[in-house]
Order: C-alpha cells, then sequence, then structure tokens
C-alpha cells in the first residue's frame, strides 16, 4: 500500500477489487474488498474473536460499527437485526463505498455507510460493535472513544475487540478512569491474542438525594 494506512481518507494506492469468500451471521457469502482497506483478504483474526464472545444483538435500534473497514460487522448486525439501522462509520472513503456495495449486494436497506461527522447529533446507540482502528495511535482512538461512548443509550453496550499486544489491557484502565461516573469497563474474553472489552453506560444518577425517611 506505499504510505497508506487503512485509516487513509482517500487511498491512493490501486482499488484492486477482489472477491472473498467468509462466512457472516452464519451465512456464506461473497464479498468485495480491496487494496488500501484493512484486513482485504479475510476475515480478520480480531473480529472473528468478537464475533465468537458478544452477546445476541437487540433487535432494533440503532447501532453503531466504528472503523468499519469493508463491512463484516455491519454486515452481520444487519442481517442479525433487519429493524434496526446499522451506522457503518469509517474515515476511509474506500472502505465505506465497500460497505454500501456489500449492503447493496445483499438487499440490506439498513446500512447507513458514511463518515464520522455524517452521522446526525442526535441519534445515540443501542449497542456499539467494533474492532477499533488501534494504530490510528493513543490519542486519535483516545478521541474517537470519547466522542462516540457517550453516545451509547443509557444501559447499553459497547463491544470492542482489541490485540493483547497492541495495548488492549492499558486502554481497558484509560476507559475506566475516563468514564466515570456512570459507566463501567471489563474484559469478558480473551483469545488468539485479544481481548474483547465490555463498556456499560449506566442509567443516569438521580438528580437529587434519595430521602431515606
Amino acid at each position: 500500500m506505499g504510505s497508506d494506512h487503512y485509516f487513509t481518507a482517500a487511498p491512493a494506492s490501486a482499488e484492486n477489487l477482489r472477491t472473498i469468500r467468509v462466512t457472516l451471521a452464519g451465512r456464506e457469502l461473497e464479498l468485495t474488498t480491496a487494496g488500501g482497506v484493512f484486513s482485504p483478504d479475510r476475515l480478520d483474526a480480531g473480529t472473528a474473536v468478537l464475533f465468537a464472545n458478544m452477546p445476541p444483538l437487540p433487535p432494533s435500534g440503532n447501532f453503531l460499527d466504528l472503523g468499519s473497514g469493508w463491512g463484516p460487522i455491519s454486515i452481520t448486525m444487519a442481517l442479525t437485526s433487519p429493524h434496526a439501522t446499522v451506522w457503518a462509520v469509517d474515515v476511509n472513503e474506500r472502505a465505506l463505498d465497500l460497505v454500501r456495495r456489500n449492503a447493496r449486494a445483499l438487499g440490506l436497506t439498513n446500512v447507513n455507510a458514511v463518515l464520522p461527522d455524517d452521522v446526525p447529533d442526535d441519534v445515540s446507540f443501542r449497542t456499539i460493535r467494533s474492532n477499533p482502528p488501534i494504530r490510528v495511535g493513543k490519542n486519535v482512538l483516545h478521541d474517537m472513544l470519547e466522542r462516540w461512548i457517550p453516545r451509547l443509550d443509557e444501559r447499553s453496550d459497547a463491544w470492542l475487540v482489541v490485540q493483547r499486544n497492541l495495548g488492549a489491557d492499558s486502554l481497558q484502565r484509560w476507559i475506566g478512569a475516563t468514564f466515570q461516573p456512570g459507566y463501567s469497563v471489563f474484559r469478558t474474553a480473551t483469545g488468539k491474542g485479544y481481548r474483547v472489552l465490555k463498556v456499560r453506560k449506566h442509567g443516569s444518577p438521580p438528580t437529587e438525594p434519595i430521602s431515606l425517611a
């Protein structure tokens, strides 16, 4: 990819479209990927660990796939919960085009593949499922999470998969220290060198002290 990264907004490398076979939501699918996006030749190991260790999706609501790539998480959510609205968010325009292309090929009308600033401000999320782009760097990653985790609905969860040797444990500590009070973070699974983190947004605290009289 030369100097391109999967978090490059407009990759300069050749698109090099290709078709891969992958199992998502229990279905064997043929999907289109391309150069200049994350893991273009296969379902990456981290996302597979996330799929194996996350709970069932809610039946409806707004869902967020943060750092969508070519769309395995978004497509899985859209197939599993057809009454939900899935927001596939990425800064890579080529990745977003692939999500749209794959959703269209599968007849999925409940996927919105958009840049971060194109998500309406009044949209909150029943769940976030993400293999976040760790290689953007700690500061950018923290900014992303500080932007999106507060947009969870109350009593809703974000599920993140992070490679252990790329800072999963330190990220868990940072989340625990940053999103307090009102949130909790747990490591729910470990597999193939990855951690699965659950971030819970609890209900709003009472605005006045509760009388015990």
